[in-house]
């Protein structure tokens, strides 16, 4: 196919981008600086020069191709209006696509969150729904689900569209400031690697090459109106992840009382993430398009240590 795909330089797509390719599509990427122009060209992809406020350059985009992979944001947007005008800036941008793609039964992949179900006691599956947004939750990730709905309702409108939920960590030797990145400068500031009261609330993580196969598998295959679930450690206790965060860095491993004061104190505005629990299956992402976890699982990753400097790289404290 030709595909259009937004966020390619970014940690995902740089890995979604020679996963299409090598399987023989012909990528064009959206760029808005010369910059994120050479690095979409040393992946192979051609260039579309605009930005995800250029709603007209998007639906031409759409409309030119055979599919597309959305997995841009305004990071822009973060430090102003927070994850609120982030959401907002992105359902102009979903139903644009469905604009031009309408009753055409081409792919719209987009990315989502596997936090997006919400806690429902087990393991999330890919048939439920994410929880409905509203005022209400502004300043947390659930707001955000009125684009995932937005995205899945586009199948009404001759749209292929379905919605990759991400795991928690999307791990590999080039991420540059996941989660894990952040839980690992956290321990290196305090001293000490904290996890909220027993730990035993559990995340999930997928590593990013096969995070980019599960949207390629999308894109060529998957039915109309689907959730997918990149995961491929569904439930890791997140005391393991901690215990793991300090063999590396040889710091002691300390439980953060679960209370108000404390997991803010030491997790700062993670806090409302880290205290949750994310467990998720995909059963369904495995059966349906076929796709097999094939990277290290996490614990594994931890242990590969290139999320870990050198002392020599780490330089004076």
């Amino acid at each position: 196919m030709r595909v259009f795909v937004t966020g390619g330089t970014g940690h995902t797509g740089s890995y979604i981008i020679p996963e299409l390719i090598a399987a023989g599509h012909e990528v064009t990427g959206l760029a808005r600086s010369d910059t994120a122009a050479t690095a979409l060209s040393a992946l192979g992809a051609k260039v579309r020069r605009g930005d995800l406020e250029d709603l007209d350059g998007l639906k031409e985009a759409a409309a030119d191709s055979e599919g597309v992979i959305h997995v841009a944001h305004r990071q822009d947007l973060l430090t102003s209006g927070g994850i609120d005008a982030v959401a907002a800036a992105e359902l102009p941008i979903m139903l644009a696509y469905g604009e031009a793609l309408a009753g055409t039964g081409k792919p719209l992949v987009a990315a989502g969150s596997i936090g997006s179900p919400g806690n429902l006691g087990r393991p999330a599956t890919e048939e439920d729904p994410a929880l409905p947004g509203g005022d209400e939750y502004k300043g947390t990730l659930r707001v955000r689900n009125v684009v995932e709905t937005a995205v899945i309702g586009l199948a009404e409108q001759g749209v292929r569209s379905s919605v990759v939920r991400i795991a928690n960590i999307a791990h590999s030797t080039t991420d540059p400031a996941g989660f894990l990145v952040q839980l690992i400068a956290l321990a290196q500031e305090k001293g000490v690697v904290g996890y909220p009261g027993d730990g035993a609330n559990l995340w999930n993580a997928v590593h990013v090459r096969d995070l980019a196969s599960v949207f390629r598998l999308a894109l060529e295959k998957g039915p109309a109106g689907s959730y997918w679930h990149a995961v491929g450690d569904g439930a890791i206790p997140l005391r393991e992840i901690a215990e793991a965060i300090g063999s590396r860095l040889d710091l002691p491993v300390v439980s953060i009382p679960a209370d108000v004061l404390m997991v803010p104190g030491y997790f700062g505005f993670l806090a409302n993430i880290v205290t949750q629990s994310y467990p998720a299956s995909n059963l369904i992402t495995r059966e349906t398009l076929g796709w097999e976890p094939a990277q290290p699982g996490l614990l594994a990753g931890l242990d590969n240590g290139h999320y870990f400097p050198t002392k020599r790289e780490q330089g004076p404290r």
